[in-house]
């Protein structure tokens, strides 16, 4: 298929306009490479990695494509100062900055000529990291995996692009062609998929978490953490359903028994002390495939059932 020609793909100088979420853990230079050589955005999900960690990741990628990729952020990091100091020191092409304000990262990264986008499940936040110089912002719905807000895709999607100049990438929810055509209906101008992305060949992910993707009905996740301040949507398991009680019961227990669940998952598939994180989207994914089929099936059936240049001319100056 013809590159497609709009601001997401202009802007992060890829084929097509779908990025992969930033997973940690997942998010493996091996995935992130497998994605931008099929022509979309990799992404190292860096989550609390510190800056050593990090660095072996990105020259592991480099070696596996010449690419453009990004590196996803998480406010959270421990490490995040020496965290952001490697991305422009490694000159990363982009960076994406999630699960908090990122307002104070933002203008150092654009300076040094980092192309920066932001994850946000508000509109308030979003034109707030609009205005610190985000080049586009990525807006999150509650259906996907992993850390969550509370505004659906739905909802969010065509109010930020009804308020932001820059371009809107929706995330939460995609996991096919119609569903990425429904974002772009909204007003978004490229996708972002993480879930989608697990159930592949390339994913690193333990056989056990890509078969609990596939074999997930839509109602099969739950969301942990909401009593403690975290939630994160996961898949229903023994141990979703204990971690659910334990906020309850004993907030602190349920803290514990969540630290390295999910690397206890990624790695081991283990199903007693594992979180899965996965979003409602696993309910739609019925088989393993290529990176490289996944995003030619997506790209195949927008270009068959939406018109791109409907979203180049943005009403918004």
């Amino acid at each position: 298929m013809e590159p497609v020609k709009n601001r997401v793909t202009d802007l992060l100088k890829i084929k097509y306009p779908i990025l992969e979420g930033g997973m940690a853990w997942v998010g493996t230079a091996k995935l992130a490479a497998a994605v931008s050589n099929a022509g979309g955005l990799g992404t190292i999900g860096s989550g609390n990695m510190d800056a050593k960690l990090l660095k072996k990741q990105i020259d592991l990628i480099r070696e596996m494509t010449d690419k453009p990729f990004a590196v996803n952020v998480i406010m959270l990091n421990p490490h995040i100062d020496e965290v952001i100091d490697l991305i422009i020191q490694e000159k990363v092409p982009v960076a994406i900055l999630g699960a908090g304000n990122s307002s104070k990262y933002i203008p150092m990264l654009r300076e040094n000529e980092i192309t920066t986008l932001a994850v946000v499940s508000s509109e308030n936040l979003a034109l707030r990291l609009e205005n610190a110089g985000a080049e586009a912002i990525i807006g999150e719905g509650m259906e996907c995996g992993g850390h969550i807000g509370d505004v659906t895709t739905m909802v969010l999607v065509p109010k930020l692009s009804s308020i932001l100049s820059v371009p809107v990438i929706a995330a939460g929810g995609i996991a096919n062609g119609p569903g990425a055509v429904a974002a772009l209906s909204l007003g978004a101008e490229g996708i972002q998929m993480g879930t989608r992305f697990i159930a592949t060949y390339e994913c690193e992910a333990h056989e056990n978490y890509k078969e609990k993707i596939i074999n997930a009905g839509i109602r099969d996740t739950i969301i942990t953490g909401q009593k403690i301040g975290h939630p994160a949507r996961i898949i229903k398991t023994k141990f979703g359903k204990k971690i659910a009680k334990l906020e309850v019961s004993s907030p602190e227990e349920a803290e514990e028994a969540l630290v390295g669940s999910l690397m206890k998952a990624f790695l081991y598939g283990d199903e007693e002390s594992g979180s899965f994180m996965a979003g409602q989207s696993a309910g739609l994914i019925e088989e393993i495939k290529s990176v490289n089929e996944v995003i030619e099936d997506i790209m195949s059936y927008i270009l068959k059932n939406y018109d791109l240049e409907k979203n180049v001319d943005k009403r918004r100056k």
